[in-house]
């Protein structure tokens, strides 16, 4: 199970999880717009289209169908960005702008570092610039721990 943390400030949500594979393999679940497709799902709506430019400056994206719960009365979730920055097998950083996010054109900030340990890498995801979005925040406490936990699948099988 991953552990998750709120930091003081509010700022951020973070969560870390161990996975079974080493970080190159990790780092191509988490740029592959065909993987991605594969392992980034929830129980309340289906990803209907995934795209990724994993390359500074690139684009990346996914929709999904309608769910079965609303976000801030959303319930056809969008979300796109930019690659702010990355390092094959060490860290993505991208944008997140979230049509279903208490203010629906702000940026906020994703990075995921990878670091090797013994049998595999710790994963960490931070999500920031959440201090001004009190509703979201609390749902991306409960969402980031089970996308991690659906890598860790993913990854391990």
């Amino acid at each position: 199970m991953a552990n998750r943390v709120v930091v003081p400030e509010q700022d951020s949500v973070v969560v870390e999880i161990e996975i079974a594979a080493p970080p190159d393999r990790v780092f191509q679940a988490l740029t592959d717009a065909k993987q991605l497709e594969q392992w980034w799902r929830s129980p309340i709506c289906e990803t209907t289209a995934w795209k990724m430019d994993p390359r500074p400056g690139g684009k990346w994206g996914f929709e999904t169908s309608p769910a079965s719960q609303s976000i801030n009365g959303v319930n056809e979730y969008k979300c796109h960005g930019e690659i702010l920055d990355y390092m094959p097998g060490r860290y993505l950083v991208y944008t997140w702008i979230a049509n279903w996010n208490d203010k629906p054109d702000a940026k906020t900030v994703v990075t995921w570092e990878l670091v090797a340990i013994a049998g595999g890498t710790r994963v960490k995801v931070t999500h920031s610039g959440l201090s001004n979005q009190p509703v979201v925040r609390d749902a991306y406490r409960g969402g980031w721990p089970g996308v991690i936990s659906n890598l860790k699948k993913f990854v391990e099988e």
